[in-house]
């Protein structure tokens, strides 16, 4: 059905109070930057899963440690390749030189990892706290412009003295757009959030569940080794 002369979005965006029209453009940026992000963190967590499948192929494959590092080493590492060659680093800095540190180098090469876990972590988690604020805020924010559209119905009211229809629907209009376009913003960014957090804990436990697998064999080898 084609919208009532004046009715249009546009027009509603044009015939409103200009704190309502304030309100409208800030949820649409709002909601753009969220999508924005939304298509940012979907390629992320897509190629970090990529990462860690085509990483653990390789890791269980047979391939020695020396190997895999030194392939590895002078690239830009990320997930489960960047605790690998953060562990083996240490590693073999505390073998270095004639008189070999590994009374601790256990306990060095977990903190390494743990660290190495919490950037990571950082990483994914980055502008997730964007997504849950808009989707917490901006529901208000448009009930904000409602209530300011509202107001300014009734002052169109007591101004001509008649309670027409005609002279209420547009400040109600406005006033519903509003809402609305606080709830177009509000409700993908909270789906996305959660969705978001879900993942990245995923990812964050299958890196701390590695780090101790590979933590084992190298505390298997200091063993040996001493």
């Amino acid at each position: 059905m084609a919208p009532h002369e004046g009715f249009s979005l546009i027009d509603l965006f044009w015939q409103a109070h200009i704190v309502v029209q304030l309100v409208m453009i800030g949820l649409i940026l709002s909601s753009v930057w969220c999508w924005a992000i939304i298509v940012d963190k979907v390629l992320l967590i897509g190629r970090t899963q990529r990462q860690m499948n085509r990483f653990e192929t390789v890791f269980w494959s047979g391939q020695s440690l020396e190997e895999l590092y030194g392939t590895l080493h002078n690239r830009v590492n990320h997930s489960m390749a960047a605790l690998f060659v953060a562990a083996m680093r240490e590693w073999k800095r505390s073998h270095e030189g004639s008189r070999p540190a590994i009374a601790s180098l256990q306990q060095r090469i977990d903190r390494v990892m743990d660290v190495t876990i919490q950037r990571e972590s950082e990483r994914l988690e980055s502008r997730l706290l964007i997504l849950a604020t808009v989707g917490s805020a901006a529901p208000f924010i448009g009930l904000f412009g409602t209530v300011w559209g509202i107001m300014t119905a009734f002052q169109a009211i007591a101004t001509s003295e008649s309670t027409n229809l005609a002279v209420v629907a547009p400040g109600i209009a406005e006033a519903l757009f509003a809402t609305a376009l606080g709830l177009l913003a509000a409700i993908p960014a909270v789906i996305a959030f959660n969705k978001f957090n879900s993942d990245v804990g995923k990812a964050v436990a299958r890196m701390e569940g590695f780090a101790d697998e590979f933590s084992a064999i190298l505390s298997r080898q200091i063993d040996e080794r001493g």
